[in-house]
């Protein structure tokens, strides 16, 4: 009776995350910027270094770093062992929002995140390394990266996602720092349409992406937010749009990351069973 207790007892620590995902904290060289960038790495409970893991690249926002997304929801680490996917959040800057800036020549992130990185993880990593493989989501200025660098590069990420991101900058022109990387919406104000998500649209066609895009109805981006939604719709782009009562803070992102985590393990299981 002892010994069935304990084999029931180790069964169920196992069934219930005993041995949860394990979390790197690394550096990656960057050559374009001369520099290396901290980056966490998940790794579920399942990677054995031998079978190819899916991997999910999660952006922080502005003014926040690496180590954002785990902090702020944890959670992520269950969600990475219950799906089987890696997810890796790397240092986007405190501002970068993600470009490759025009003004700022030391400002590489859209190469670092959508090249150097992919390419380093895949090499440090048993991972997929290809565009079936790889997805990126993010919050807030991560929302925006996450749009903009998979519409960019859809030969690397296979789907995309964000979660109250600022996914149309132009009404915005003195706010966070965006003018340091684009130069004055007034004195540069093609740089402010270039670099737009909203911009970007004419680089997709029906369902190259699977594309989720989330956003509370009291967030201060929600309009922004609502209008994408609605052009894609006129694009007859398909993607999915989740509106629900929340604002611009961690309680909503820790539970929008849930769905998008979901929707990204439904689209890494139809590539893999295709």
């Amino acid at each position: 009776m002892k010994k069935v207790t304990i084999v029931t007892l180790l069964l169920t620590l196992c069934t219930m995350g005993a041995f949860p995902a394990t979390v790197d904290t690394i550096n990656v060289l960057s050559e374009k910027m001369g520099k290396e960038i901290k980056t966490v790495v998940i790794k579920p409970q399942s990677y054995n270094g031998q079978d190819a893991f899916p991997v999910l690249y999660l952006l922080h926002g502005y003014s926040g770093q690496y180590d954002g997304w785990v902090k702020m929801a944890p959670h992520i680490k269950d969600l990475a062992d219950y799906y089987g996917m890696m997810v890796v959040c790397p240092d986007g800057g405190f501002d970068s929002w993600y470009w490759d800036s025009p003004v700022d020549s030391t400002s590489r992130y859209e190469t670092f995140v959508a090249r150097e990185l992919t390419t380093w993880v895949d090499e440090h990593y048993t991972t997929i390394p290809s565009r079936e493989g790889r997805a990126i989501s993010g919050l807030s200025m991560g929302g925006h990266g996450g749009l903009y660098l998979a519409f960019r590069n859809q030969d690397i990420y296979g789907a995309c996602g964000s979660m109250s991101g600022g996914v149309d900058i132009r009404p915005f022109p003195n706010s966070w720092n965006m003018s340091k990387n684009l130069g004055s919406q007034r004195e540069h104000p093609e740089n402010w349409e270039n670099y737009t998500v909203m911009k970007q649209l004419h680089l997709l066609t029906p369902n190259a992406l699977r594309i989720i895009i989330d956003c509370g109805t009291e967030d201060f981006f929600y309009q922004v937010n609502k209008r994408l939604h609605e052009e894609l719709l006129y694009r007859n782009i398909p993607h999915d749009f989740i509106s629900r009562p929340g604002a611009h803070n961690g309680p909503y992102w820790s539970n929008a990351v849930k769905y998008q985590m979901l929707f990204f393990h439904t689209f890494f299981q139809s590539r893999k069973d295709s």
